[in-house]
């Protein structure tokens, strides 16, 4: 039997136009199940789910990228516990997945699984062999969480 790890999660939700469809999408229940699927240790994660203004926002500020991208991982410490927030542009998540063919949902766990991951260290911009094992190990976790592979 799989032991998942503690978690203490915040959600939330900024100011998006479409709120009730990316809430629909992301119940707290889930979340935290895809993110406990995820870790490696106890963690407290905050995930906050964000418009195009203020995604564009802190990737300019962060990584000097000046455009919204779908997720943000701020890792703060991985022990003895993961502490990190995850940031979600809502509005670049629904029109990948729309381009994609998957659902909503299935994105946002995808995601939210990618950005645990570099939460802890993984990191697939480094070399092609990391983003290979990176690219793995989402998909044995979205597997085991009955979703598809996203790649």
């Amino acid at each position: 039997m799989l032991m998942l790890n503690q978690l203490a999660l915040s959600l939330q939700f900024g100011q998006l136009a479409d709120a009730a469809l990316h809430r629909a999408a992301l119940p707290r229940h889930k979340v935290a199940r895809w993110i406990r699927h995820a870790l490696q240790s106890d963690a407290e994660i905050t995930v906050r789910i964000v418009d195009l203004a203020e995604g564009r926002s802190l990737n300019r500020d962060y990584r000097k990228q000046d455009k919204a991208t779908n997720v943000l991982t701020f890792d703060y410490a991985q022990e003895p516990v993961v502490t990190a927030d995850l940031v979600l542009c809502a509005p670049v998540v629904a029109a990948e997945a729309e381009k994609q063919g998957k659902t909503l949902q299935a994105h946002y766990a995808h995601l939210l699984v990618h950005g645990t991951l570099h939460a802890q260290g993984w990191d697939h911009e480094s070399s092609a062999e990391d983003a290979q094992v990176m690219e793995l190990r989402e998909v044995e976790i979205l597997t085991r969480l009955g979703f598809e592979s996203p790649y």
